[in-house]
């Protein structure tokens, strides 16, 4: 087996006070992927933050075998920024050299090839903020695309996008997995664990790490989400059901 691109081992990390997430022990290799589940406040947006190493860890490890292309949860780009869409998957490419300096052939067919991967072709020289709220997360995702590391930190990527945003993304998550890649990518959704190879169940701690049919019990998801509210999809319907959280043991 090849080693791990991810390795966390007893992760406890936090914000300068008490450790905002703790107990995280889990692996992703080549080709894997992982759905990242838990409440708002759960500690999804913190791990990906220390994968990121913007935060270090107060106990525990972790390694990380490149730097990861990230898509942040919240986008705090201005709409009424002058950039249209191929601009902002151009910032992709920033990372590989000074700002300032033009973008090169290279970099501009990586990022339209990266729109025409998220069916962003025909919309390239659109202004961001014109975009649907669908297309500029696929934007973003071209973003994080031009990067070109093995490693994906999507946060929230599906959250407020239209059906057929959603459709054509999880088909991006599928083919990048098949390319070798490997995939965090974290939801509310917890119908659609069961399409990835791991699930990672956060609540300010670990609370399990499986293969999805084996780690979404009834009692981790009551442990997981307290009295949240889980949307559940089956068969083409939509159901919602309240986990509630009990506090006896």
């Amino acid at each position: 087996m090849s080693a791990p691109r991810v390795e966390v081992d007893d992760l406890a990390v936090g914000y300068g006070g008490a450790p905002a997430l703790t107990g995280v022990s889990f692996t992703a290799a080549a080709g894997e992927s992982v759905c990242v589940l838990g409440p708002n406040g759960g500690g999804k947006t913190t791990l990906f933050r220390a994968l990121l190493g913007e935060l270090r860890p107060l106990t525990g490890t972790l390694s990380v075998a490149a730097r990861p292309a990230y898509l942040a949860q919240t986008e705090r780009t201005r709409l009424d920024f002058p950039v249209n869409a191929l601009d902002v998957a151009l910032m992709g490419a920033l990372a590989g050299g000074p700002w300032w300096r033009p973008p090169s052939r290279a970099a501009r067919e990586a990022a339209e090839g990266a729109l025409e991967r998220v069916g962003l072709a025909g919309r390239a020289g659109v202004a961001f903020g014109e975009l649907s709220g669908g297309e500029r997360r696929r934007a973003l995702l071209a973003r994080a695309l031009v990067q070109d590391s093995p490693v994906l930190l999507l946060d929230e990527p599906l959250a407020g996008v239209d059906p057929a945003s959603a459709d054509l993304l999880d088909s991006v998550f599928r083919s990048l997995r098949d390319e070798g890649r490997t995939l965090l990518v974290s939801t509310h959704d917890v119908a659609s664990a069961a399409r990835f190879d791991a699930a990672l169940c956060l609540n300010g701690r670990q609370v399990a790490f499986g293969a999805p049919a084996e780690a979404l019990t009834r009692a981790t998801l009551e442990a997981t989400y307290g009295h949240e509210l889980i949307v559940l999809r089956e068969s083409g319907a939509e159901r919602m059901i309240t986990i509630q959280h009990h506090h006896e043991h």
